[in-house]
């Protein structure tokens, strides 16, 4: 009786067990996403970071040669 209140008439809803699959898939998806983009940030914040390193050093500035 308390099944019959609750809901519950012969096992899970498809329609609920196909909306969770796709959530999972998407869920997924997003964490595949969220990886991919955090390299590609750490990849560019690398880049970034050598360029400023060169240009704190004045490797663009010519100075007289000693002799």
């Amino acid at each position: 009786m308390a099944k019959a209140l609750l809901g519950y008439v012969g096992g899970p809803d498809p329609r609920m067990l196909s909306e969770m699959r796709r959530l999972q898939l998407r869920v997924q998806d997003l964490e595949a996403e969220l990886v991919r983009m955090q390299a590609e940030n750490d990849a560019l914040v690398a880049v970034a970071d050598e360029h400023s390193l060169l240009d704190s050093i004045g490797l663009g500035q010519r100075e007289p040669a000693l002799t």
